[in-house]
């Protein structure tokens, strides 16, 4: 049984453009996982292996019905994908940055309480979901290299 994420999931992939968002996005798509957009400020139009790729979340939101992101952006603008996201309609935030200072993850944490989303991460290695993988399409949202303890 999927507890966070299953064939229903609806992805999209902030930073998408970007060196991290663009290989794991592909990775991501060919694992089986409904990656539906990206977002990337001022690349809307564009496309990255397939995937459309949009100017904020709230767009690709709206474009695709996406209800979960994963976050692949610099430390400093962590924060502000991980607001953006929750303000943008996503239920379920994945954020993956390493390096993030703690008091941005606090304050993003503590809004996505209120607004009843749920965040995983900073510095999440990613997330699978094991019977979605083994019994149906290999469902994969995402997996770090390597993990500093």
């Amino acid at each position: 049984m999927s507890i966070l994420i299953n064939k229903d999931t609806k992805l999209i992939v902030q930073g998408i453009t970007g060196r991290d968002g663009s290989f794991h996005a592909s990775k991501m798509k060919e694992y089986g996982t409904n990656v539906v957009g990206g977002t990337s400020p001022g690349k809307a139009g564009q496309e990255v292996c397939g995937i459309p790729v949009f100017n904020t979340v709230k767009d690709a939101v709206a474009a695709t019905g996406a209800n979960t992101s994963i976050i692949f952006v610099p430390a400093p603008f962590a924060k502000d994908a991980m607001l953006e996201a929750i303000d943008g309609g996503i239920k379920l935030v994945i954020c993956i940055t390493e390096g993030v200072p703690t008091l941005d993850a606090v304050l993003a944490q503590r809004y996505a309480k209120i607004k009843g989303v749920q965040v995983i991460g900073p510095n999440c290695p990613g997330l699978i979901s094991p019977e979605e993988v083994w019994q149906e399409s290999c469902l994969l949202t995402s997996s770090k290299r390597d993990t500093q303890a």
